[in-house]
């Protein structure tokens, strides 16, 4: 049974379309025993973000403040499009001091993911890319294995995913674990929030992109020169992306092929995250060892903030 938590609630991007998953996700943290604060993050409005830059701003700059009580678990509302415009405004120095090492638990995925890698570069404070609050946590129907695999991530010290999609390149290598979604990761290339790891293994997930845009983008992190300082690429979920009959059999995984072809460095595929009911949660700035082969492959992190 999972311990009672204080979850904080913040929308660094978009605001809930649909009210109803906001009820679903409040409804099921009560039944758990959690309390869960921040419900203003959910009711802001200002055009298509969940409140004015300033505000959500502040939200997280909340954290950084020794008056007020650190909760257990910060969870992002839902992702969409926004975070970028606040970057500037996060007071890193302050939640370097709070939250560098402390065990609270930041989680979310999509856009969130430019929040992790700000926080990452400029505060080194690991994140988790996970589910969030009205996507998952209030989805019309809770997927069992993203809940229990998000509780027993986050409340132990380490852990180990095994995936048993069969792969083409044997892989046996340590790094550091970062990644998120792709398009927001190619937009922070250049900027002081692109965290500068070497030697990392990079994950990658996307929603809606056609395989040509999936390519493109990872043509930049390749050509920037991020890629070459991997040790490995692990592909995530990449759903949604319609085809045309332009393609001409160009798809996911003829993309696949040639990016393998030029990057220079292993490409695993099957990582159970993205945009998907049932994901896994993955620490944005631990330690991991990835082991891949024809029958699949293993993920192993650790040092990364847990719950007792």
């Amino acid at each position: 049974m999972t311990a009672h938590r204080t979850i904080e609630l913040i929308a660094p991007s978009g605001y809930p379309q649909d009210l109803a998953t906001v009820e679903r996700g409040l409804a099921r943290l009560h039944a758990q025993g959690h309390k869960v604060k921040g419900l203003e993050a959910t009711r802001r409005r200002y055009q298509r973000f969940g409140g004015t830059d300033g505000e959500r701003a502040a939200e997280l700059n909340r954290l950084a403040d020794a008056a007020q009580p650190l909760p257990d678990v910060v969870l992002a509302v839902r992702g969409g499009y926004g975070a970028v415009r606040i970057l500037h405004g996060l007071d890193y120095e302050g939640l370097q001091r709070r939250l560098r090492d402390q065990p609270v638990v930041l989680v979310g995925h999509s856009d969130f993911t430019a929040i992790q890698f700000a926080l990452l570069a400029r505060s080194g404070v690991t994140t988790f890319g996970g589910p969030m609050f009205a996507t998952n946590f209030g989805a019309p129907e809770l997927s069992a294995y993203t809940m229990h695999h998000f509780w027993s991530t986050v409340t132990k010290p380490s852990f180990t995913l095994v995936v048993d999609v069969p792969q083409t390149q044997s892989v046996d290598v340590t790094g550091t674990l970062w990644g998120g979604n792709l398009a927001t990761i190619a937009a922070l290339v250049g900027t002081p929030y692109m965290p500068p790891v070497q030697g990392g293994i990079l994950f990658l997930e996307d929603v809606n992109e056609q395989p040509f845009r999936i390519e493109r983008l990872i043509y930049q992190l390749h050509l920037a020169g991020i890629l070459a300082d991997q040790q490995a690429l692990v592909l995530g979920d990449f759903s949604g992306g319609q085809a045309f009959d332009y393609d001409n059999g160009y798809d996911l995984q003829a993309m696949i092929e040639q990016i393998r072809s030029v990057i220079g460095i292993p490409v695993i595929t099957g990582l159970p995250f993205g945009h998907i009911d049932n994901m896994v949660t993955v620490p944005v700035g631990a330690k991991a060892r990835l082991v891949a082969n024809p029958h699949g492959f293993r993920l192993t992190a650790s040092d990364y903030p847990h719950l007792s």
